[in-house]
């Protein structure tokens, strides 16, 4: 059977990739075209996406790519959104999801929105990255925007219409902006007005193997958008009881289900519901994942000491285990700056000792992330009633073998690691299930079940994480 390809272009907070998938029948390859930077850009005091940048570097790959692909599909990371005037203009780049413009914008909200009511009505955590803070701070600050902005886009769609010229928006990435109503299975409407935010601009809500156009004459389908969603796709099991952590600079844990869960337990827990492939919903919490890690690394770099993640993960291994825990939540670690102050001020005020060396500090933060992994699932565990066997760590994550060991022996279940590049390889079966080489995203993954690459990690010292999980949990607050 000749190769098929696609070109799965895959863009993360920290950097973008353009990928080229293949399928011959019985195996999928993958090779990195083009990989590049996203580099936020701070002006006049407002975080911005570059996102003029990022399209000249996805069009370089796309160039770069076989020019007989089969397909298109852009993923992002969730919540950000564009705004296009009438004649399609983009009108500013759009703003970061860590702007500090979402400051005080909770309890605006919530006076014309109950939290509870919010929950009820979108499904969705309450996070500091959530669009809808964004969106109410252009009211409040009566933005000049709202007066010219004719088209509301996802930031993944942005790209889809540069290439497509289609001005839609794909449904899992479109569920991230809590302005979506699951119940409705679309944009909400009466909740844009009781905000204020205007709502003839919202464009129309389309499935993933959707066929949106052509760039020179290469199909665009919409994939799975939300990187997340993409990622869960290429999750290599063939049974239902299963977790699944997407790692990256967020680590997005939960579980795939038929239907979202909205209830006590889950408003309790904090806990998304965010739209998948096929009708499917990723119940889940975001963690702060990596990000810890790369704010250290960066911080580390300005003082000129250079580690590679690979460096850094060796000292974490070699320092002292379960000596401090940090939430890797806390508000503390939200926006750029000295994380490794930060660790260390945080560590101080809650009566532990204060980790000094990299080693120390990265294996503070592997600890506590991992064990906010437990503290997660057991919640999202208790609100869906459901049981699970395994963890699947899927992203680059899932390359550090001390962190999937860690999560293992945490807790207390087998952790199956890979594939690392999971969010490019979901993007492009969305696109092969369009194109017909896979009937299903069941058949996908059971072809990739059967990757020798795929590495198993067992639970062990189990006692001893028991113990730190209780020293942990006194310390987090909140759900």
């Amino acid at each position: 059977m000749a190769t098929k390809k696609v070109i799965a272009v895959d863009l993360g907070a920290e950097s973008g990739r353009v990928m080229q998938v293949g399928f011959d029948g019985s195996r999928l390859h993958i090779d990195e075209v083009h990989r590049f930077p996203n580099v936020a850009v701070n002006a006049n005091d407002v975080l911005y996406w570059d996102a003029l940048r990022l399209w000249h570097e996805i069009q370089t790959g796309i160039r770069l790519a076989a020019p007989d692909s089969a397909g298109i599909g852009v993923d992002t990371w969730g919540v950000d959104f564009a705004l296009l005037d009438r004649d399609g203009r983009l009108l500013c780049n759009p703003i970061h999801y860590r702007d500090k413009s979402w400051e005080g914008m909770m309890d605006w909200v919530f006076e014309r929105v109950p939290r509870r009511e919010l929950y009820e009505i979108t499904g969705l955590q309450i996070i500091a990255v959530n669009t809808i803070w964004r969106l109410a701070h252009l009211v409040k600050t009566n933005s000049p925007l709202l007066e010219t902005a004719h088209t509301y886009l996802t930031i993944a769609d942005l790209f889809n219409f540069w290439l497509s010229g289609s001005k839609t928006c794909e449904f899992t990435h479109a569920s991230t902006h809590q302005i979506f109503n699951p119940r409705l299975n679309g944009w909400d409407y009466d909740l844009l007005k009781r905000i204020g935010f205007p709502s003839q601009m919202f464009p129309e809500i389309v499935p993933p193997g959707t066929r949106l156009g052509a760039y020179n004459g290469i199909p665009v389908w919409t994939t799975a958008s939300h990187d997340t969603g993409s990622a869960v796709v290429a999750v290599p099991s063939t049974t239902e009881n299963y977790a699944y952590t997407s790692s990256g600079t967020w680590s997005l844990l939960g579980l795939e289900l038929p239907t979202p869960v909205i209830n006590d337990a889950a408003y309790a827990a904090n806990a998304t519901n965010e739209g998948g492939v096929n009708g499917t919903w990723r119940f889940l919490r975001n963690i702060a994942g990596m990000w810890l890690v790369q704010q250290c690394r960066a911080v580390w770099a300005e003082q000129g000491k250079h580690y590679e993640y690979a460096e850094l993960a060796a000292l974490a291994e070699q320092a002292e285990a379960f000596t401090a825990f940090i939430d890797p939540d806390d508000d503390e670690f939200y926006q750029p700056g000295d994380m490794p102050a930060r660790i260390r001020e945080v560590c101080v005020r809650s009566g532990q000792p204060a980790p000094e060396t990299p080693g120390q500090i990265v294996r503070v933060i592997y600890e506590s992330l991992v064990l906010k992994y437990r503290h997660v699932l057991e919640r999202l565990l208790q609100a869906s009633g459901r049981t699970v066997e395994r963890m699947h760590i899927i992203g680059g994550g899932s390359r550090n073998a001390l962190l999937c060991q860690m999560a293992a022996d945490a807790l207390g279940r087998v952790v199956v690691a890979g594939p690392a590049e999971a969010t490019a390889l979901g993007n492009a079966i969305v696109q092969f299930v369009a194109l017909g080489e896979f009937s299903s995203v069941a058949e996908a993954r059971a072809l990739l079940a059967k990757d020798a690459d795929a590495r198993t990690y067992e639970p062990r010292h189990t006692a001893a994480w028991d113990d730190a999980y209780d020293r942990f949990e006194n310390l987090v607050k909140g759900p």
